[in-house]
C-alpha cells in the first residue's frame, strides 16, 4: 500500500462526520451560535450586547446590528495595540490584511488561535477528506505540495504579533510536520517580492515530485509558466508527471480553466475550488463534476444572508441559513470565533441546493456594475466571457469592466479592458457574443440594452501583455491575495489601468 493509502485511512472518521451536513444543517448551525455566544459572553463586546441573556437566534438578531469593517475598526485598532478580551477572549496576535474599505487602503481582520485551528486549517483538511473520498487512486502524500503564500510584517512591533496575507499567517503557524509535505521553504514562501519569489519557487521545485498545488489561479499560472520557460517543457506533466490536483480559490477559475488544461495535459488532473477568505474558511468543492461548493457548517461560523436586492436598504431582510432560497443572490453575513459579529464580508453567493447546502460565489457586494439599473454581477460576466471565448477561440487571462457614463449625447455603455492569452478571431465577434450572452443571463441588462435606448453595446479594449501585472506592481500588490477588480461601479480602477496601455 502507498503512503497515501495508509494516511487516507486517518480521514475516514471525518468523512463520516461530514455526512451530517446533508441532514443536520439546522442543528449544526444552532450549536455554532450557542458556542460562540457562550465563549464571548464576558468580552467587552459580549457585555455591551448582553450576550449572557441571549437564548435564541431571535435574541441574537435583536441584540446585535449588522457590522461593516468601519463599524468594528475602532475595536480592531485597540486589539492591534495589545488590548485583550475585546471582540474575543484573550489577546489576538495575528491580523489578515485584506483589501480596504471606502475610507481605508486596507482592512485588518483578526485571526485567533481558535480560528486558525478550527477554520483555516480545518478547511484544507476537509478538502483532502472530500478529495480522497472519491480519488481512490490518489498518490497525494507520495510527493510534495506546492503552496503559494504571501508575506507578513510585525504588527505595531508587538512581540509575536503579525499582520499580512492570510496565506502567510497560515504558513508561519503551520505544524512543523506539515513542512515535510510542502514546498517551497518558509524563507522563500514568505518573500515579499513576488517576482523574486516566483523565480526561486520555479527553480527550487523543478526537481521535486510535486503531486498537488494550491493557490490563487493567476499567481500560480505565473509560477507554472516560469517553470516551463526554465525547463523548455511544453506541458507541466513533463516536469511534474505525478501532479494530480489543484486546490484553487481567491478568484473565479473560469477565465483560467482552458489555459490550465493546455498547460497541464494529464487526464488524471483535477481542479477543486475552495472558499477561504481572510474572514474564514467557508466552502469546499466536494464533487469535481459539480462547480458548487459545500457550505462548511461546523467551523465555529454562524451564517446569515441578506437578499442582494435589499442590501443597503434601511431595514433589509436578514435570514439564517434555513431561510434561504435556491437560485437567489445573497450577501453573506458571518459571526465567527475570530471575533466578527454579524459581519458583512462583502461576498455574494447563490445557493444551488439545500440539504446539503451547496453554493457558488456570484460576486462581491462592491464588485458589480449598476450604473444604469443593469445589476451586472461577476457571475454574469464570467458566463459572458466563457461564451465569447468558446465562440471565438479566445482565452482571457485578466479583465476588468466599468461604466462609461452619459455624455452630452446621452449615450452610455460598459467598457471592458481584457488581456488575452490567446486572441479572438476578431474583437468585433468577441464583443458581439459577450454582449448577447450578458443579455441572455441578465434580464436587467437586456432591458437596458433594448434598442440601444439606455445602454449602448459594450466596448472591448484589448490590453497589452502584462498590463494588469504592471498595474498591480505599480500599486505594490503583486502576489499574495491581491486581485484585479473584475467589475466596478466607478471608473477609478479602469482609468488607472488605461494609462498602462
Amino acid at each position: 500500500m502507498s503512503i497515501t493509502g495508509l494516511i487516507s485511512k486517518g480521514f475516514i472518521p471525518r468523512q463520516r462526520a461530514l455526512q451530517a451536513y446533508d441532514t443536520q444543517a439546522e442543528s449544526l448551525q444552532a450549536h455554532q451560535l450557542k458556542k460562540l455566544i457562550t465563549k464571548a459572553a464576558h468580552t467587552e463586546w459580549g457585555v455591551k450586547h448582553s450576550y449572557d441573556t441571549i437564548h435564541s437566534y431571535e435574541d441574537y438578531a435583536r441584540r446585535v446590528p449588522i457590522q461593516s469593517y468601519d463599524d468594528i475598526k475602532p475595536y480592531v485598532e485597540r486589539m492591534r495595540h495589545g488590548a485583550r478580551n475585546v471582540l474575543w477572549p484573550s489577546q489576538v496576535r495575528w491580523y489578515a490584511k485584506s483589501s480596504g474599505t471606502t475610507n481605508d487602503k486596507s482592512k485588518f481582520i483578526p485571526v485567533t488561535s481558535e480560528g486558525l485551528k478550527q477554520m483555516h486549517y480545518k478547511g484544507p483538511a476537509d478538502c483532502l477528506a472530500y478529495y480522497l473520498m472519491t480519488r481512490t487512486d490518489s498518490r497525494f502524500f507520495d510527493g510534495k505540495g506546492l503552496i503559494l503564500g504571501g508575506s507578513h510584517a510585525p504588527n505595531y512591533n508587538l512581540k509575536h504579533s503579525l499582520v499580512g496575507d492570510l496565506s502567510a499567517i497560515l504558513i508561519e503557524n503551520i505544524h512543523p510536520l506539515a513542512n515535510f509535505l510542502r514546498v517551497p521553504s518558509k524563507e522563500v514562501a514568505l518573500l515579499s517580492d513576488f517576482e523574486e519569489k516566483m523565480e526561486r519557487i520555479a527553480r527550487s521545485t523543478i526537481s521535486k515530485n510535486i503531486t498537488n498545488i494550491s493557490g490563487v489561479p493567476s499567481w500560480m499560472m505565473a509560477v507554472i509558466k516560469r517553470v516551463l520557460e526554465i525547463t523548455g517543457a511544453q506541458s507541466l506533466d513533463e516536469v511534474w508527471p505525478n501532479l494530480e490536483i489543484f486546490f484553487h480559490g481567491g478568484v473565479s477559475f473560469a477565465p483560467y480553466r482552458e489555459t490550465y488544461q493546455q498547460l497541464i495535459r494529464s487526464p488524471r488532473m483535477q481542479y477543486r475550488e475552495t472558499y477561504n477568505a481572510s474572514e474564514g474558511f467557508f466552502g469546499v468543492q466536494n464533487d469535481p463534476t459539480d462547480p458548487s461548493m459545500m457550505l462548511m457548517l461546523d467551523y465555529g461560523v454562524f451564517y446569515e444572508f441578506i437578499p442582494l436586492e435589499e442590501l443597503g436598504k434601511p431595514d433589509p431582510t436578514i435570514l439564517p441559513l434555513t431561510g434561504i432560497e435556491v437560485g437567489r443572490n445573497y450577501a453573506v453575513v458571518i459571526s465567527n470565533m475570530c471575533g466578527l459579529w454579524r459581519y458583512l464580508i462583502g461576498d455574494t453567493v447563490r445557493f444551488t441546493s439545500k440539504n446539503p447546502y451547496k453554493f457558488v460565489i456570484s460576486g462581491r457586494t462592491k464588485h458589480f456594475i449598476n450604473a444604469f439599473g443593469e445589476e451586472l454581477v461577476v457571475e454574469n460576466a464570467e458566463k459572458g466571457l466563457q461564451a465569447a471565448c468558446i465562440a471565438t477561440g479566445a482565452q482571457v487571462s485578466e479583465y476588468t469592466a466599468a461604466p462609461v457614463f452619459m455624455g452630452t449625447d446621452a449615450k452610455c455603455r460598459h467598457q471592458w479592458l481584457i488581456e488575452f492569452s490567446v486572441a479572438p478571431d476578431s474583437i468585433e465577434h468577441f464583443t458581439q457574443v459577450l454582449d448577447e450572452t450578458l443579455q441572455q443571463v441578465n434580464s436587467d441588462y437586456e432591458a437596458k440594452r433594448y434598442k440601444d435606448i439606455t445602454l449602448q453595446r459594450l466596448e472591448v479594449i484589448p490590453a497589452r501583455p502584462d498590463l494588469f501585472h504592471d498595474w498591480l506592481k505599480a500599486k505594490g500588490k503583486l502576489g499574495g491575495q491581491h486581485k484585479v477588480p473584475r467589475l466596478s461601479n466607478t471608473r477609478e480602477y479602469i482609468d488607472e489601468m488605461l494609462k498602462f496601455l
